[in-house]
């Protein structure tokens, strides 16, 4: 038999912000004893009205929709914020993956509610009443309030939760019609004009509805009808409603829970070095490695901190993954303790494993290319994503263009060096440099230049060599290179061209000298 549990969060927006349970700033410049009326507000057509509001706002009078301006003529002392759908909507996702020490089935229902689906699994926590109670008590612990509906089908949960009354309301198996039958029609969840019309028809409750023959009903309730019947087979089991869980977690996690909340730093590192010992062994017997890791401390008052690592290569190294987190978990903020400590290998790839080769010293087989992609992951950790790179060569004439970055863990499709290709310089800056040259003939290479107010003058050159813009992808200012490889009288090479051919210049004036590497 399936069964639903529906927990609504009448002040899901409020409960989620700590904050908004303010105190008044007294003159003094501390905090009031009692919270204030408080309120979360949204645009609305005419102004802000409000979206939600505490207990000590409802008691004033204050109720959600209501424009701000009128909110503040009564209750003049009323404190108010911007709501945040996007960010509400994000924390009830993380409550209903929370949600999943108590089933593998978890959802999130509307804008404050959750689905839980405890089919099989209330026998773990004593029976469903006991599940229910456990569920409200730790809800009630991280100060969200709750009411809760259990029945067989999503619909039915919902609507007990809602329109049952205050505490937790529980549908019997199979009685799901006599435990809804009193409820009113708004307990269907339908649109506001629907509920208006049945009212206006005499269908106050859904007991009406189910008892009205569905070709009177059609015939009184015209198109509308459609979405009332599908609700209410919905609600009582006649009709498919499966709940779209969120995904359930990763295949390569491990988790730590402690029995008493941890506030000692060296404790948690103690138990990210047992968890790394638990996922690289699950990662070995698959034959895989992690690229990203991510590291989840759980606090008692529900915040949670997060790190994440990355690795240029996959790796099941337990101590290499772990050098990788020093220094981050110093940065974690217990609170007032963590009571969890999840690893997650967001990432992996296939690691096959590694064969050393017999050498009188042991570290023949240890060398290259490993080293060096743990020495990049270090800095990277250390240093953040990005700060590593390599060049990758790219098809272009122009020296500016012929490379690119890449990220170290990234392959590209490097291409050998051609034999013949001139001799590129050490450095070459991002962009060329303007510098005032003299040649002695129109020409030829120069044999004088000043770069950044010092004059050079050149004893050897060598060139020139002609590069041409790229037709295909080059502006109407780009014009053809003559480039040299020139010496100074201090030993000091230089990578040096000429923009344009003097001709160009139409003999008014010498052509444009740049300067855009260094040899040494």
């Amino acid at each position: 038999m399936r069964r639903v549990v529906s927990i609504w969060l009448p002040r899901w927006p409020i409960d989620r912000l700590r904050r908004a349970r303010q105190r008044a700033v007294l003159p003094s410049g501390g905090l009031s004893a009692e919270p204030v009326p408080f309120a979360l507000t949204a645009p609305g057509r005419h102004g802000a009205v409000l979206a939600a509001v505490n207990r000590q706002a409802e008691a004033a009078g204050i109720v959600p929709g209501m424009r701000l301006a009128d909110a503040r003529a009564l209750l003049p002392r009323l404190v108010t914020a911007g709501s945040r759908p996007e960010e509400d909507r994000r924390g009830l996702e993380r409550l209903a993956l929370w949600c999943h020490r108590f089933t593998p089935s978890s959802a999130v229902d509307g804008a404050d509610g959750l689905l839980l689906d405890i089919t099989g699994c209330a026998h773990l926590f004593g029976g469903e009443a006991a599940m229910a109670v456990e569920v409200e008590a730790r809800l009630a612990g991280l100060g969200f309030e709750t009411r809760t509906g259990l029945a067989d089908t999503p619909a039915a949960a919902w609507a007990l939760a809602r329109f049952g009354g205050e505490g937790r309301r529980i549908a019997e198996p199979c009685r799901t019609l006599a435990v809804l039958a009193p409820l009113p029609v708004e307990a269907l969840r339908l649109a506001s004009e629907d509920t208006r019309l049945l009212r206006r028809l005499g269908l106050a409750t859904v007991g009406a509805v189910e008892t009205l023959p569905r070709a009177a009903l059609a015939r009184r309730f015209g198109r509308h009808s459609g979405a009332a019947l599908n609700r209410l087979d919905c609600a009582l089991g006649r009709r498919a409603d499966p709940v779209a869980s969120l995904p359930p977690p990763p295949a390569f996690l491990a988790r730590l829970a402690f029995a008493e909340p941890l506030i000692d730093l060296a404790a948690l590192e103690a138990s990210l070095a047992r968890l790394l010992d638990t996922l690289c062994a699950s990662l070995e017997q698959k034959g895989l490695g992690v690229r990203d890791l991510v590291l989840l401390f759980f606090r008692v008052d529900g915040g949670t901190a997060r790190h994440r690592v990355s690795t240029t290569r996959a790796s099941r190294d337990g101590a290499h993954l772990g050098g990788l987190f020093a220094g981050k978990i110093e940065t974690v903020d217990p609170g007032f303790g963590i009571d969890a400590v999840v690893l997650h290998a967001d990432r992996t790839e296939p690691l096959a494993p590694e064969q050393y080769r017999l050498a009188a010293d042991g570290l023949e087989g240890r060398g290259g290319s490993g080293e060096l992609a743990r020495l990049i992951d270090r800095l990277q950790a250390r240093l953040g994503k990005g700060s590593v790179f390599h060049l990758e060569p790219v098809a272009s004439h122009l020296p500016e263009r012929a490379e690119r970055r890449m990220d170290p863990g990234r392959e590209g499709a490097i291409r050998p060096a051609q034999p013949g290709m001139p001799q590129r310089p050490l450095r070459l800056f991002d962009r060329p440099e303007p510098v005032n040259a003299v040649a002695e003939v129109p020409d030829g290479p120069p044999v004088l230049f000043t770069w950044r107010r010092l004059c050079r003058r050149i004893v050897r050159a060598e060139g020139p060599e002609r590069i041409e813009p790229e037709w295909w992808a080059s502006g109407p200012q780009d014009r053809p290179r003559d480039y040299y490889r020139v010496e100074d009288q201090d030993g000091r090479r230089y990578w040096l061209f000429r923009a344009g051919l003097y001709r160009d210049a139409g003999g008014k004036g010498p052509p444009r000298w740049y300067i855009h590497g260094l040899y040494g």
